[in-house]
């Protein structure tokens, strides 16, 4: 008996997609925070200090911003997802707009291109940071997400300038292993 038109299939075919789908979105998960620097790494207390001068400070937030971006990142993102409990409809924008972040920045295995061109991490970053304040302004808990974000934005630069930046593991150019050029203090 022929069976032309017909789409042959398995038992076990949904089954063994998932498990691919599966396995791969958790080598993804754990490629894409592979970028993230070791938070024993970040917070060593032997590494922080004030800075000599104010050349000093700019060059530290230069060089650490491009080290623990990625920290970074989580750290202000958990600093908003934090203000926004009391705020159920906010925090269901921020799942939804976590979700991006997850797939467009930290999950991501491959540069991101639109329309044949590469865009850069920092680029990518900036949009969602920014797409990310509008709709969650555009849900009421303006006072709330402002708050959340200048704290963050604190934390950051308070860290940012008081680590020194003379252990990071740079290589003799000064360009960090993710190959963005950085100064160092």
């Amino acid at each position: 008996m022929t069976t032309y038109g017909t789409i042959p299939t398995s038992s076990g075919g949904t089954t063994t997609t998932n498990i691919e789908y599966l396995s791969r979105a958790k080598h993804r998960i754990k490629t894409g925070l592979g970028t993230r620097r070791p938070w024993k790494e970040m917070l060593n207390l032997a590494s922080i200090n004030f800075p000599h001068n104010i050349t000093d400070s700019y060059s530290r937030i230069k060089t650490n911003t491009a080290y623990f971006r990625m920290n970074y990142a989580i750290i202000v993102l958990i600093i908003l997802f934090l203000s926004l409990l009391w705020h159920p409809i906010s925090l269901i924008v921020f799942v939804v707009l976590m979700a991006a972040w997850l797939f467009l920045y930290f999950l991501r295995d491959e540069p991101l291109m639109i329309f044949h061109r590469v865009v850069d991490d920092r680029v990518v970053m900036t949009v969602l940071f920014v797409v990310t304040v509008v709709l969650l302004l555009l849900t009421g808990a303006t006072v709330n997400i402002l708050v959340a974000m200048l704290i963050g934005l604190v934390v950051v630069v308070v860290h940012a300038v008081l680590r020194r930046t003379d252990d990071l593991f740079l290589d003799e150019d000064g360009v960090e292993a993710g190959g963005y050029l950085v100064a160092s203090s």
